[in-house]
């Protein structure tokens, strides 16, 4: 349980006061605590029963959710079509969705009742509020159970309500027929025909979801090219792969609106070819994320926003106001990423107690949740071509590894960007099984500042993943081991699927 709070209308004080509880917020109140600072954090967030429940978003209606339930699709769509390969025999094999919610929100239970009880050991005052800050060192409180807000003293406050779904005017959310994210998330049973807009990281996950369990899904995309945001190889690998799957994914898709009826919605969309219809029994919007800074401040704070509501902080996280910090999705400080608001929140802790331990924000992971994953660190290959940089590159087919042909998980690659003349690795980028583990390695090696020799001389388990990794090092030094030989060439088959 989470530790209740009574509060009079008299005003509180304590050394730290944390505005949100998701993984920044409750980083940096754990963090704080620790360190010996009396410190409180006040989150708003209700659960489906309507209690006070911690961990954010991202934990209930974000990447957390979304990973447990790819989870479970993925084991359907193995059962389906997989298993039959290695010699087992499994009929009648079907999917109950509300099981499935029903075991992804008992997670998300246990993962937030582990965060209270961290709370209560470290004597974190816990309130289920909204906060508004009045100036630098004064919060007004408002209970969410109805009761008199009231005002809190603080000699540090850390801002970190995190972020929440953009909306389209074309496309109203009802959470019936058209559905954000979080209620994506919690369908009850599965849809036969769905569209998404946006084939964006966010987008990406859940259509991996549902399309695994075997719902038609139909992206639409605005952008002309898909997934911008990694290096080309990883995008264009995972293009053909999700189209492969049977993922629908239209590009330069921009939807003009959706409309219910029928119980089905139809979406409007126009692309170089004209305007186009389809109906759909689902209709998702995922086209991003925006931050939570609405009546975040009173407008006699004077808190700095940015045009877009981001809250302007320094390199030290540090807002305009002293001894206010902001953290997580609320800045266009690093990503929008997790682990990178954990990581402000434990930096902005250390801040306070007298620490500075800066983040190295050109070394943190990117992963997408799909099946496969996708993860990378450091540049692309066409950013650092824009630039003149010199580079040399080494790509290894995870087909090429024992360990995924033992599995029959072999779709993906491994890629390795290096600088031509110091060797310095610059970028790794991956799309496969386990890509999330595997780019742990390669962010190691870039923060002690590895070469890719250094990766090439390292001794790697084999069979195993990660193998793939240590063979696009050696690419980089024409000496993979792993690779076949293309017969009719007598030459090493090329690691380029294009």
């Amino acid at each position: 349980m989470i530790k209740k709070s009574t509060h009079s209308a008299s005003k509180q004080s304590c050394d730290v006061l944390v505005i949100g509880a998701g993984p920044a917020g409750y980083a940096s109140a754990i963090r704080c605590a620790q360190l010996g600072l009396k410190t409180v954090c006040v989150d708003s967030l209700s659960n489906k029963l309507g209690q006070h429940s911690l961990g954010g978003a991202h934990l209930h209606g974000g990447c957390i959710a979304s990973m447990t339930l790819l989870e479970s699709a993925k084991m359907y769509h193995a059962l389906n079509n997989e298993i039959n390969k290695h010699g087992i025999q499994a009929e009648n094999i079907s999917v109950n969705v509300r099981k499935m919610i029903q075991r992804k929100d008992k997670i998300i239970g246990t993962l937030s009742q582990n965060i209270s009880e961290i709370f209560n050991r470290n004597a974190i005052d816990c309130i289920h509020a909204k906060a508004r800050l009045l100036n630098a060192k004064l919060v007004e409180v408002i209970p969410m159970d109805g009761s008199s807000p009231f005002n809190m003293e603080a000699e540090h406050i850390i801002l970190a309500t995190g972020a929440s779904p953009i909306q389209l005017r074309c496309a109203p959310v009802d959470n019936e027929f058209i559905l954000d994210i979080g209620a994506a998330l919690n369908l009850d049973a599965l849809p036969k025909r769905l569209a998404i807009i946006g084939a964006g990281i966010v987008g990406l996950e859940i259509a991996s979801i549902w399309s695994r369990l075997g719902a038609e899904t139909i992206m639409l995309e605005a952008q002309e090219n898909f997934l911008n945001l990694t290096d080309q190889h990883i995008s264009r690998e995972a293009y053909h792969i999700f189209t492969q799957q049977g993922l629908e994914l239209r590009l330069g898709a921009r939807v003009i609106s959706a409309k219910k009826g029928n119980k089905k919605v139809t979406v409007e969309y126009q692309d170089n070819e004209g305007t186009h219809a389809l109906r759909v029994d689902k209709l998702i919007v995922a086209i991003g994320r925006k931050p939570n800074s609405e009546n975040l401040a009173a407008a006699e704070a004077n808190l700095l926003l940015d045009e877009n509501g981001y809250v302007h902080v320094d390199e030290n996280s540090r807002t305009n106001l002293p001894g206010v910090y902001a953290i997580g999705d609320l800045t266009l400080l690093g990503p929008m990423l997790a682990h990178k608001g954990i990581e402000e929140g434990i930096f902005v802790a250390e801040q306070i107690a007298g620490f500075h331990t800066p983040i190295n924000y050109e070394n943190i992971p990117n992963v997408i949740y799909t099946d496969p994953e996708i993860a990378w660190v450091g540049q692309t290959e066409q950013a650092l071509r824009s630039i003149g940089e010199p580079i040399k590159i080494g790509i290894f087919p995870l087909n090429a590894t024992v360990r995924a042909q033992a599995s029959g998980r072999t779709d993906g690659i491994v890629k390795i960007i290096a600088h031509a003349e110091t060797d310095a690795i610059l970028g790794v980028h991956i799309i496969g099984d386990h890509a999330s583990e595997l780019i742990a390695e390669a962010l190691l090696a870039m923060e002690f500042s590895a070469s890719s020799e250094d990766l090439a001389r390292t001794i790697h388990a084999h069979p195993s993943l990660s193998e793939a990794l240590h063979e696009a090092a050696l690419v980089l030094k024409n000496r993979t081991l792993h690779l076949p030989l293309n017969r009719s060439s007598g030459k090493k088959l090329s690691t380029d699927p294009w």
